[in-house]
């Protein structure tokens, strides 16, 4: 999969802080400076004093000001599978490749076993993986083996059999019932803070999935660098204990 930041509010840490700080200031938070806005906060410089407001924040779980910045994060290649998952957030924006007006009739039913189109599993090809609700546990280079093999047929003969659907004149939108739900899709979704620090508790946790698991990963590391603060601090301290974060 590919993740990146596509677009985001600038300095989102210092509109945090002065959305927190109006709630106790006297004068009309427009009408004055973020050095003035920040100027009884702890601290020497102003950086320090953006840690000071935005560590209190989230240590005395005051999380409605972390949701006025927003991100959008653009994601490619990832399963219809993980799709169905993270699109059951509330609070996210969510635009979706198309499988009624984007046709795949010119992928090659070959390199689909060789990872076009579908996303594999690390399951398919790894004999010591051992996913969650799995009733066994590693096993034997011959079934592995045998599992990519099943795998790989099922997924290819899916592909072919779309792409027949089509050239018979089936549209795109009914053909793509034969397709799997590893079919790949591409993503696009916006949020605020609050709301990404909440999918970081439920899809970055050991128990989430592999799959929705690496892209939350890899999104939480571009928010680090976008408010380095907040998930400095969430990544140290708030992350896998399931804090009640959800509006």
């Amino acid at each position: 999969m590919d993740v990146r930041l596509l677009d985001a509010t600038d300095d989102p840490e210092e509109l945090i802080c002065q959305a927190a700080r109006n709630d106790y200031a006297s004068e009309f938070i427009a009408d004055q400076s973020f050095e003035e806005v920040m100027s009884t906060i702890d601290g020497d410089s102003l950086e320090d004093k953006q840690e000071t407001l935005l560590t209190h924040l989230l240590e005395h779980g005051h999380f409605g000001p972390f949701e006025h910045p927003h991100a959008t994060f653009a994601i490619e290649g990832v399963s219809r599978s993980c799709m169905a998952q993270i699109t059951r957030h509330r609070h996210v924006t969510f635009d979706i490749q198309s499988m009624r007006y984007v046709s795949f009739d010119d992928v090659d039913p070959e390199a689909v076993r060789e990872g076009e189109l579908v996303v594999y599993p690390p399951s398919a090809t790894d004999p010591d993986w051992v996913g969650r609700n799995q009733d066994t546990g590693p096993v034997d280079e011959e079934t592995v083996e045998k599992r990519e093999e099943i795998f790989a047929d099922t997924v290819a003969n899916a592909v072919e059999s779309y792409q027949d659907l089509l050239e018979l004149g089936m549209p795109p939108e009914d053909a793509r019932f034969v397709l799997p739900i590893g079919t790949k899709v591409n993503i696009v979704m916006t949020m605020n803070p609050r709301m990404l620090m909440h999918i970081g508790d439920m899809r970055a946790a050991a128990d989430a999935q592999w799959e929705i698991r690496e892209m939350t990963e890899q999104i939480l590391d571009l928010a680090e660098e976008w408010a380095p603060i907040t998930f400095e601090y969430y990544n140290e301290h708030m992350k896998n204990r399931k804090n009640r974060l959800a509006p």
